[in-house]
């Protein structure tokens, strides 16, 4: 999804109740195809464009990490260091939703702005 560029959108996530249901309505509605994400005791879902699989979004259960998230699109944005940004957060009059998890060796927070609307900051680290 992401060109690795400072302020593009790496990601597109989207936590629900029922991750199973919510991915079949957007395989019929889009024409995405899914793939299960093990998260242990369930499974979440990696939605895939048709043509070529690549994996462009998350449907994912609200429970575990993405427990207490609103069932909402969130982009997650392209950062060049997450503590800068968190800094910069909260400097600004945004708050923190989450504190800063991971995923592999990259970095992620969800934030809110100051008129309250949820994204993430991600830090993807290059090898």
């Amino acid at each position: 999804m992401s060109d690795n560029k400072i302020g593009t959108m790496a990601w597109l996530d989207l936590s629900v109740g029922d991750a199973k249901n919510v991915k079949s309505f957007y395989e019929e509605v889009i024409g995405w195809k899914s793939e299960n994400i093990s998260m242990g005791e369930y499974d979440d879902y990696a939605m895939l464009e048709p043509s070529d699989n690549e994996a462009v979004a998350g449907v994912c259960h609200a429970k575990g990490v993405n427990k207490g998230l609103p069932p909402a699109w969130l982009p997650y944005f392209l950062v060049v260091d997450i503590d800068t940004s968190i800094k910069a957060v909260l400097e600004k009059g945004g708050t923190l939703v989450t504190d800063i998890k991971t995923m592999g060796s990259d970095k992620y927070a969800v934030i809110k702005d100051p008129a309250g609307a949820a994204c993430a900051i991600y830090q993807k680290v290059i090898k």
